[in-house]
């Protein structure tokens, strides 16, 4: 007679025999289609690894019959992507910054390059937005320290500002009057609240009214006689409520008496000619271009 297993007073499952610290296996076999299931996974895994990349090396991997890898996939995506380009960049190359903004479909090119080279390189500073933040110009609005041309921007980008790396960088120092001794504190608050004053905001008129004094021997020379600044020089406007470093008058105190001035890498040096000139359309774009 066969030999009569054992069952699970619980269950009712006849055990296997094994048996583990008390604890005895019931003879339970998964189901069938788990089964099947399991072997379509075992074959599903061989069919893997030979047809595609699957097993590492020691400096390298297989490669499998068909040869697929999502980064080769990318690489073929890019290499297409400068191919219809190419036909696009030899024009970009060749014109100039007017000519590209009367070619519908060459500027629509070089604001698409423009806005992916700003989000990159720009971004950071300007915002992604560009909307700037304090010591950081907004690039939408109509002040322009250095002026808003085509001309003017591409210079600007090109060449940078107060940076120690290209000779020709947009420079416009600003005497810092109490570290240098030019103007006494009771002076540079005089002047600041006649600064407020340009642009409409509230300010004391005796202290204003001495300040005016002040400001015309010392600050006509950059910011214009009526604070209308001067793009040669960078200075900016001081009679609109737009201002680079706070327009209250602690930040105006602050300007006059150590002086402020940002930094900005030569783009020239750094970007192709081709990525420069998409920038430049871009930036002009934005609403403050002239």
């Amino acid at each position: 007679m066969p030999e009569q297993r054992e069952k699970d007073e619980f269950s009712g499952t006849e055990t296997t025999g094994h048996e583990w610290d008390g604890i005895r296996e019931l003879d339970n076999p998964p189901p069938r289609w788990w089964l099947l299931t399991w072997y379509a996974c075992i074959v599903w895994a061989v069919g893997y690894w030979v047809l595609m990349p699957a097993w590492p090396l020691i400096t390298d991997n297989t490669k499998g019959v068909l040869g697929y890898t999502e980064r080769g996939r990318v690489v073929e995506d890019i290499k297409q992507a400068k191919a219809a380009q190419a036909k696009y960049l030899v024009k970009l190359e060749k014109a100039n910054l007017e000519q590209i903004r009367t070619d519908p479909e060459l500027l629509d090119f070089a604001l698409a390059g423009g806005r992916s080279a700003y989000n990159v390189n720009c971004s950071q500073c300007h915002g992604s937005g560009a909307t700037g933040s304090p010591g950081f110009p907004n690039l939408n609005d109509d002040d322009w320290l250095w002026g808003g041309t085509l001309n003017d921007i591409s210079y600007t980008i090109t060449h940078g500002a107060r940076n120690n790396t290209d000779d020709d960088a947009r420079v416009s120092d600003m005497p810092k009057f109490l570290t240098d001794e030019i103007l006494e504190p009771a002076q540079i608050d005089d002047v600041a609240e006649y600064v407020l004053s340009l642009s409409g905001k509230s300010s004391d008129k005796d202290s204003a009214s001495r300040g005016k004094a002040v400001f015309k021997e010392n600050c006509v020379d950059c910011h214009g006689a009526k604070g209308q600044g001067n793009q040669e020089q960078g200075a900016p406007k001081l009679h609109d409520a737009i201002w680079l470093f706070g327009g209250d008058k602690d930040s105006i105190v602050e300007t006059v008496s150590f002086s402020r001035g940002g930094v900005m890498p030569a783009w020239g040096q750094i970007l192709n000619a081709n990525t420069v000139k998409q920038l430049t359309v871009y930036v002009h774009s934005l609403g403050g271009g002239r």
